[in-house]
């Protein structure tokens, strides 16, 4: 059977799809343990969250689903910027600051404290996977998790990445194709050698490293499913797809734009955290990008651009928030995710049965 695999028995569930963990409430408990009661490997996307309302999220997510879930979270990264950096930054932000109401934010200095504090909530409460985003744990916190039979997901943009991931004693590594929305996981070199296609990317990964590789980036369907277990992978991971189910936490002006859009409309841009990312490009987007390469890094503008963000999705204004999509957006639909696993899964079953 197509869902039977070394993936699939190593996690016990019924089906090698992942829901990726997608951060800033898109992913609430809801969505999760949905794609979890699926049969799928529903994940908390924990990388902005403190580590208390982790916990809260956690267990609110145990007392919706007995099968096994994931939680994913951001590698600190201790970025500098100079004060002329963010007061330049900030003069660039004033006019949507003011338009829309909403102070200056204070500059904290980024620190490792919340991420270690959210490594000590997933072993004290045994959430059966963690994934990894923005670089790869230590080897000593990979072997923390493995006595706690957490299983360890990695990230990576590239073959060199993957093995980076292998060499630090990760279980599996999410290989993410340049077609995927949201932030780039590229962690070691440039981003912009990092843009390989999902289909160029995991067979060459698959080729390299002993551990399972879970295929991201433009897969909507059983079709991409299938492609991508016939490239080499045991799974796929999924995102765009699950920001606009019904059990999706996603802002409504992100869902619409993502069931309007088409595959010409993402780009990937840093104007709002920092950080290269692909979403539909919108007035921000397009306004920003002159002044692109003088902004500060990420962590620093994702600080300075979340109140523009939020602030603009409670007053309807679309164009000024960010809306990450990957580039099969045609695909996506508004419906359970239920229904969206069930017809993946009729999908490849047709698909092999006719071959």
């Amino acid at each position: 059977m197509w869902n039977e695999n070394k993936f699939t028995q190593e996690l016990n569930i019924q089906y090698p799809i992942i829901q990726a963990g997608m951060a800033a409430g898109t992913t609430t408990p809801e969505l999760v343990a949905a794609v979890s009661n699926a049969g799928g490997l529903g994940t908390l996307g924990a990388g902005y969250m403190k580590a208390e309302p982790m916990k809260e999220a956690i267990k609110k997510i145990k007392e919706l689903t007995d099968k096994p879930f994931g939680v994913n979270l951001f590698i600190p990264e201790i970025t500098d910027a100079s004060e002329e950096e963010i007061e330049k930054a900030n003069e660039l932000l004033r006019p949507y600051r003011e338009e829309l109401k909403v102070t200056e934010p204070e500059i904290t200095k980024p620190s490792t404290e919340i991420f270690e504090k959210q490594m000590e909530i997933i072993i004290q409460e045994k959430v059966p996977v963690c994934s990894f985003t923005f670089g790869v744990p230590s080897k000593e916190k990979v072997h923390q998790l493995k006595q706690e039979n957490i299983v360890a997901i990695g990230t990576a943009t590239t073959v060199k990445e993957a093995n980076i991931n292998e060499e630090h004693g990760m279980d599996m590594v999410v290989m993410q194709g340049s077609e995927a929305g949201g932030h780039r996981g590229t962690f070691s070199g440039s981003f912009d050698n990092a843009l390989i296609g999902t289909m160029s990317l995991v067979p060459q990964a698959v080729d390299h490293v002993n551990i399972p590789v879970i295929a991201a980036g433009g897969i909507m369907d059983g079709r991409g499913v299938l492609a991508a277990l016939t490239l080499g992978a045991q799974a796929v991971q999924m995102g765009t797809a699950f920001v606009t189910a019904l059990e999706s936490g996603a802002k409504k002006q992100h869902i619409d734009a993502i069931l309007n859009s088409t595959e010409d409309q993402s780009v990937i841009t840093s104007v709002f955290s920092g950080k290269p990312a692909r979403g539909i490009q919108n007035e921000f987007v397009t306004k920003m990008t002159p002044y692109e390469q003088s902004l500060p890094g990420y962590p620093i503008l994702n600080t300075l651009t979340k109140s523009i963000r939020s602030e603009a999705a409670k007053q309807n204004r679309p164009e000024w928030i960010h809306l990450w999509s990957g580039q099969t957006s045609r695909l996506s639909k508004r419906q359970t995710v239920g229904k969206m696993i069930s017809d993946i899964v009729s999908q490849v079953e047709d698909i092999e049965k006719n071959r």
